[in-house]
């Protein structure tokens, strides 16, 4: 007996992998990834417990339901319920090959408002394709019985009763487990932040492509959008700098300063002369110039030159921050 456990790292899941397992299935946790969530952490909690973990790369089918989500966004640009759909309906598509009987979430009832009510996880259950197949240990008791429990391929007494969004019962039961080693329950899903759902949601609403690359650009810097279709990104330090450099497109904008300590400017989409000045200008006024003028090195489809741009008061380019 076999059943894929929906693994995100978090406490939940290793717990609900280690009750079903304690029954003498067999587990093969699964990640499904996205340029939104990481699964450094999954990684890092199954090997902790022994676990083997599979990777999954779902970006193009996530990014599909992130433009026209059936069931919406939470707070910010999370359509956590559509989320949960895909990802089981995925998971769903695996188990053939993978011979696995059912699937096992580290759900707990009440936890998440949007995704972890009644009524939430029936909508799940139903819009995967997976009603009866879908088992969470943690609050089965609180569930309609799922077919693992009815067939008793698993015990439905040994099943537990969480809800809610204590975490005592949980830290209790990893100590029985002797799980010491697990991550705090802080959200990893960039899509909760309101700060890149800001700069998601300026993207979108432009003719810009959402690819992995623009995606990736979001996570950095600081962003301006100085027209409808041209945006500036200003690196905050050396890592971003770097990364700003390597993820620069040819036919795009990259400014540097000459000889002071300063950002690496990265200029996307429509670019005219009075966007390099104004790029320039950003440049020399997030740099460590404290007044007066800097020399700005500004690089376009492989032509360098040396431009002379002043230091501005930073409070002028509020105006364009997303």
């Amino acid at each position: 007996m076999k059943a894929l456990s929906m693994f995100s790292g978090g406490l939940d899941s290793m717990l609900a992998s280690e009750l079903i397992r304690a029954q003498g299935i067999e587990i093969q946790a699964i990640f499904l990834k996205t340029p939104f969530f990481s699964s450094k952490k999954a990684a890092k909690s199954a090997k902790a417990i022994r676990l083997s973990l599979k990777v999954i790369d779902i970006t193009d089918r996530h990014l599909d339901i992130i433009k026209k989500p059936k069931y919406g966004f939470g707070e910010n640009m999370n359509p956590c319920l559509d989320c949960h759909v895909l990802m089981l309906r995925i998971a769903g598509e695996m188990m053939e090959d993978e011979k696995a009987h059912f699937i096992v979430t580290g759900d707990v009832l009440g936890q998440r408002p949007m995704s972890q009510n009644r009524k939430a996880l029936s909508i799940i259950d139903s819009e995967s394709g997976l009603d009866g197949l879908i088992l969470r240990p943690l609050s089965a008791k609180h569930l309609p019985p799922t077919m693992p429990e009815t067939k008793a391929w698993v015990s439905r007494e040994k099943m537990l009763d969480y809800s809610g969004r204590s975490r005592k019962p949980q830290i209790e039961l990893a100590r029985s487990f002797s799980i010491m080693d697990y991550p705090s329950p802080a959200g990893g899903c960039l899509l909760t932040e309101s700060i890149f759902s800001r700069r998601l949601t300026d993207i979108m609403s432009s003719d810009t492509p959402l690819s992995s690359r623009e995606i990736e650009l979001l996570k950095i810097g600081r962003h301006f959008r100085i027209g409808p279709e041209t945006k500036i990104i200003v690196g905050r330090n050396e890592v971003e700098n770097h990364s700003i450099g390597i993820l620069a497109a040819e036919d795009e904008i990259l400014l540097n300063t000459v000889s002071i300590p300063g950002p690496t400017v990265l200029v996307t989409g429509d670019i005219s002369p009075l966007t390099g000045e104004l790029a320039a200008a950003i440049t020399a006024s997030y740099s460590d110039a404290c007044d007066g003028e800097a020399e700005i090195s500004l690089k376009a489809k492989n032509e360098y030159k040396i431009i002379t741009a002043k230091v501005r008061d930073k409070k002028e380019f509020r105006k364009y921050m997303i």
